[in-house]
C-alpha cells in the first residue's frame, strides 16, 4: 500500500489529468468528495485512496 502523500502536481500527473480537475474535484464536499489530507493550507493526497474513490465514483455512475 503506497502511503506517501502527492501534492496537486504530483496526484495529476498520476492521473494523467489536469490539475484544474484535481482542484475542483479536491475542493468538492460531502459523502462522495475526493479524499484529502489537509496539512496547514495544504492538501496532500494517498494515491491508494484516490484510486478507491475514483473506482466507487465510476461504480455509482
Amino acid at each position: 500500500m503506497n502511503q506517501n502523500l502527492l501534492t496537486v502536481d504530483e496526484l495529476a500527473a498520476s492521473l494523467s489529468v489536469p490539475k484544474s480537475w484535481v482542484y475542483s474535484k479536491s475542493r468538492e464536499k460531502g459523502l462522495d468528495a475526493m479524499p484529502k489530507i489537509k496539512v496547514g493550507k495544504y492538501c496532500r493526497f494517498v494515491l491508494d485512496d484516490v484510486l478507491e474513490w475514483l473506482k466507487s465514483q465510476n461504480e455509482t455512475e
